[in-house]
């Protein structure tokens, strides 16, 4: 049995080996490399290294082990670590024009009737354990209710309901600086691509939206729609997201955020008593299009909630969809979660 298992598993590695080195060849990873400014200067090639950071979680393997501790490898570790240090190297250039090329395959095989969306979340990447981690900031976990020590990664993804691409990302400290524990601790360049990821990092994460939005679509990635949970509902931030695309999002009863009905400012909460319900069990209880505080009109719907004796309210800027229409395509945002939870429980990104 033992030697039996020991042939399954080398069988399974030299597949998994075989379809990284199909991608790599199919999408000429070599050659976007290249163009962002990956380059080599001495030594091994960037392709090879690459090829062997990218392999490490696919095959349950840690950074340590994989490459600072293996002996096998046609490389050191310090090539390895200076080609993910280098403040000059395109990365997010590099995903945008790799993620064009996968999702431009994609649509090739997708029907046209199908909606593409973008998708903006944002999650907690823990690093409780650090301490000298440059713009290391204490930020606030929704899921466990606590402050911790990390950074939020806001992702912007596209997804046709069935697959999901990460296209941009942004590891976002705290814009308060009293809450970081540690500063910018590196001189670089203020040209490089790392000194800008830098202060970006200590911006607010919602005056982020829109230039991430211009630069997928600047790389000819083509979607419907964006999709936003409740924490970027924003008369603000719909009014210029909605320039782009429409945006259908979970909208929050906030007490200062109002809405025009019938000529009157109410909040989310007043403007559901204001309306009248469908009768029985219907899923929908009530839609309706209002205005916000910059003269936008949005169609919002209220949805029975599933788990209590509550609601929900999905808010589209396109008002001339229909309520289960708003409704079937928002659900496409669970696919952003359903990316998070693979990225760190399963290919452990996070530790």
């Amino acid at each position: 049995m033992d030697i039996t298992r020991q042939h399954e598993v080398q069988q399974e590695a030299k597949q998994l080996q075989s379809r990284i080195s199909a991608f790599i060849g199919n999408h000429q990873v070599g050659t976007l490399l290249n163009k962002c400014g990956i380059r080599k200067l001495r030594g091994v090639s960037p392709l090879a290294l690459f090829s062997v950071i990218f392999t490490l979680p696919f095959e349950g393997n840690n950074f340590f082990r994989g490459i600072v501790t293996n002996d096998n490898l046609p490389f050191k570790k310090n090539a390895a670590y200076e080609l993910l240090k280098n403040p000059r190297h395109n990365w997010r250039k590099f995903l945008l024009v790799l993620a064009a090329q996968v999702a431009s395959f994609f649509s090739r095989l997708t029907s046209d009737s199908r909606e593409k969306v973008l998708i903006f979340d944002d999650s907690t990447y823990d690093r409780s354990r650090s301490k000298v981690v440059e713009l290391l900031a204490w930020i606030f976990d929704h899921n466990s209710g606590r402050n911790l020590k990390g950074f939020k990664l806001l992702t912007l993804g596209w997804s046709d309901g069935f697959s999901f691409l990460p296209l941009d990302f942004i590891l976002c400290s705290s814009a308060n600086a009293e809450k970081r524990v540690q500063g910018i601790t590196k001189d670089l360049d203020k040209r490089s691509c790392g000194y800008k990821r830098r202060l970006e990092a200590t911006t607010k994460s919602t005056a982020h939206l829109e230039a991430m939005v211009k630069r997928v679509i600047g790389f000819g990635i083509k979607a419907d729609y964006i999709l936003m949970d409740s924490w970027f509902c924003w008369p603000a931030i719909l009014a210029k997201l909605g320039t782009y695309l429409p945006v259908i999002c979970m909208a929050k009863n906030m007490p200062k955020v109002f809405y025009r009905h019938q000529g009157k400012w109410v909040t989310l909460g007043k403007l559901y008593t204001r309306l009248k319900k469908r009768p029985g069990k219907a899923r929908i209880l009530a839609s309706v299009v209002v205005k916000t505080k910059n003269e936008q009109k949005v169609k919002i719907v209220f949805v029975r909630h599933r788990h209590k004796r509550d609601w929900l309210a999905i808010l589209s800027t396109n008002i001339d969809l229909s309520g289960d229409e708003i409704v079937r395509i928002y659900g496409k945002r669970w696919d952003i979660e359903v990316f998070f939870k693979m990225m760190k429980h399963h290919l452990n990104l996070e530790r």
